[in-house]
């Protein structure tokens, strides 16, 4: 099934009335002693640590001070550094709280808390040993921070925030289907999965081959894991090529044929006339180690295929015997698993301090890049094929990880629509969120779970590859880096409805969308801040990034951005400065309209009749700020 419920909570408020009153509400209920905190309309104060703690900062030292922490967030301020260090930290973004020393503990800070973040970075709180002093502050933190675990709503359905924009209408199927020219004689619109019958982890709307009729998708469910069958993602305006998604068939060991699955892919190859169907599997190849004999047995137990595993739980690939009009290619990308002890390895070297001495081969040997290559490269390949008017079809074991970063990179390559601000939006709410990307199992939102297998960065890990692309066509994107941070800030911290649960129709059953607030009400509401200075559209250019380890980089300024050096650098000296033409430029404009004004004035009238004739108007003098990038 989809995933483990969130608790709900029932409120009345409509999250996304004006926000005339938001910042009335937030002024009232600052608090005494950290009065320097807004909390956020909906936010509560659980407990506040009228004691001294203390914070063993990596950067600098023990810091004596304050804490707090509200349905929302945990909070410390330090009291005797100059200047305050504080931390302001998402209680959604802690995966982890275990107690630190115990009450015969010696040594000076060896009894507290440890905290471990989602987001890079651990958190040490050292407390005195009289009285269980963490006690109270311990079982808080624990409850508030894996709210699901104890039957309580995350705070996404606590949140009375208010926005102008309903951020839930940004992403409308229909709307997007029309956009890529659909439906059209060759592709149609079936409703079949309204109710969520045909395949519980899909949306409810889907385009499939104009000649297959709704019971020809229902045999075709039966032989694809999850039932997620092949269904379109996107089309090729002017050669008809498609993106096809979809999960692994379910040939098992034995090698199962499906007529109805066979003839299925035939229809997506011939809507274009491609000559051969490409499917793409994501998975490690099986051709490695085969028809070696048995000199390779040992290496063969030790590199066993995923596919091969896959292959013992009833799943597969699709074999040339049965799919004669198709050719199949492994992309070797790595399993969640895989990917999840990477990130670790990541962590370990970059936080708290940097591994300088070895740094070059101490990246290497977390195959983190490596990685973000792979999938890139795959990414590449799909989009080349479109490109070249042949349609593809796109899987992994399930379809909802590997799959996804595949589609969606690939579309960013193909087209510049949604390298748009609104059309990233768009790109993710339809390849990740409708399509049922494990958010809730791979973040565990609310979750005390920690060691949960599910759990992997794959998400993280695409928009790592978003970065890289960003870097190599600095102009392409109307977005900036802001954007992808808040993104992965709001992935975990569960103020919004926008990445809660594992796919559509758990959030229709836990009404989502009319009881939490979208995360993209928040960024259009600030669109300003999250937009690229140096963005020139080109929609039609498709983007071929170079997938090769010497131009991909670390990005630094996500996973290394809790250490205070690395923060300092973080805005580029030229965006900085194109910013502040811009803000100078708007500056220009606005006292231009004001001596308008005053000149339009009747007050000024007299000065209008004595002026030369030839004399140029304030619109004639000014000149716009185009920069050429």
């Amino acid at each position: 099934m989809a995933s483990a419920s969130i608790p709900v909570y029932n409120s009345s408020v409509n999250p996304l009335e004006n926000r005339s009153s938001q910042n009335a509400s937030r002024e009232s209920l600052k608090m005494g002693p950290l009065a320097d905190v807004t909390l956020l309309p909906g936010e509560e104060r659980v407990i506040e640590h009228d004691k001294d703690i203390i914070y063993m900062c990596p950067f600098n030292g023990a810091l004596k001070g304050k804490v707090f922490i509200t349905n929302y967030r945990l909070y410390f301020k330090s009291a005797d550094a100059d200047p305050a260090v504080t931390l302001n930290v998402p209680l959604g973004v802690i995966g982890r709280v275990e107690k630190m020393g115990g009450a015969s503990s010696r040594g000076e800070n060896s009894y507290g808390l440890d905290i471990t973040c989602k987001d890079m970075r651990n958190l040490r709180f050292a407390l005195k040993q009289e009285g269980h002093s963490r006690r109270d502050i311990f079982d808080i933190l624990f409850r508030y921070a894996f709210p699901v675990s104890h039957g309580l709503p995350v705070f996404a359905y606590l949140s009375q925030e208010k926005y102008e924009e309903n951020g839930w209408n940004v992403f409308k199927p229909m709307e997007e289907f029309r956009r890529q020219g659909l439906p059209n004689e060759k592709w149609r619109i079936t409703f079949v999965n309204e109710t969520y019958e045909l395949c519980d982890t899909y949306p409810t709307i889907l385009a499939v081959p104009f000649r297959s009729s709704d019971e020809d998708l229902r045999k075709v469910s039966a032989f694809r894991s999850r039932g997620r069958i092949p269904v379109l993602s996107w089309i090729h305006r002017e050669n008809q090529a498609v993106i096809c998604r979809c999960s692994q068939p379910l040939v098992g060991m034995s090698g199962k044929r499906n007529k109805d699955d066979e003839r299925y892919l035939d229809l997506i190859r011939e809507a274009n006339g491609t000559a051969k169907l490409t499917i793409y599997d994501a998975r490690p190849s099986v051709n490695a180690v085969a028809n070696k004999g048995l000199a390779s047995c040992l290496l063969h137990c030790v590199l066993v295929s995923e596919v091969r595993n896959e292959e013992a739980t009833g799943g597969g690939y699709e074999g040339d015997d049965a799919y004669q009009n198709a050719e199949l290619v492994f992309l070797d990308i790595h399993n969640i698993h895989v990917m999840r002890e990477s990130l670790k390895k990541l962590k370990d070297i970059v936080y708290p301090n940097v591994e300088e001495s070895h740094w070059l081969s101490s990246l290497e040997s977390t195959h983190w890049l490596e990685h973000i290559k792979l999938v890139i490269s795959g990414a590449i390949q799909v989009a080349d094929k479109i490109s070249g008017g042949n349609s593809v079809v796109v899987h992994c074991s399930d379809g909802w990880d590997r799959t996804a970063q595949l589609t969606s990179l690939a579309m960013l390559m193909l087209d510049g629509h949604y390298r748009t601000l609104r059309g990233f939006q768009v790109l993710l709410e339809k390849e990740w969120i409708s399509f049922g990307h494990k958010f809730a199992s791979r973040i565990g939102h609310g979750d005390k779970n920690h060691a949960d297998q599910d759990r992997s960065p794959i998400f993280v890990q695409f928009i790592d590859c978003v970065w890289q692309m960003t870097k190599q066509f600095p102009t392409a994107f109307e977005f900036n880096e802001r954007l992808l941070v808040t993104i992965l800030d709001h992935l975990f911290s569960c103020r919004f409805g926008t990445f809660l649960y594992n796919c559509e129709s758990a959030r229709d059953t836990n009404e989502v969308r009319s009881k939490t607030v979208s995360l993209w009400s928040l960024v259009n509401s600030e669109a300003s801040s999250y937009q690229n200075p140096f963005y020139t559209p080109e929609c039609s250019r498709v983007l071929y990034p170079v997938a090769s380890m010497r131009h991909l980089e670390l990005w630094v300024t996500y996973y290394i951005r809790w250490n205070p050096r690395i923060r300092q650098q973080q805005q580029s000296p030229v965006e900085q400065r194109y910013m502040e033409l811009l803000a100078l430029r708007d500056e220009y404009l606005k006292k231009l309209e004001e001596l308008q004004l005053t000149d339009s004035s009747p007050n000024s009238s007299h000065l209008s009749n004595s002026s030369t004739p030839n004399a140029a108007s304030p619109t004639q003098h000014i000149t716009h700020l185009h920069t050429p990038f």
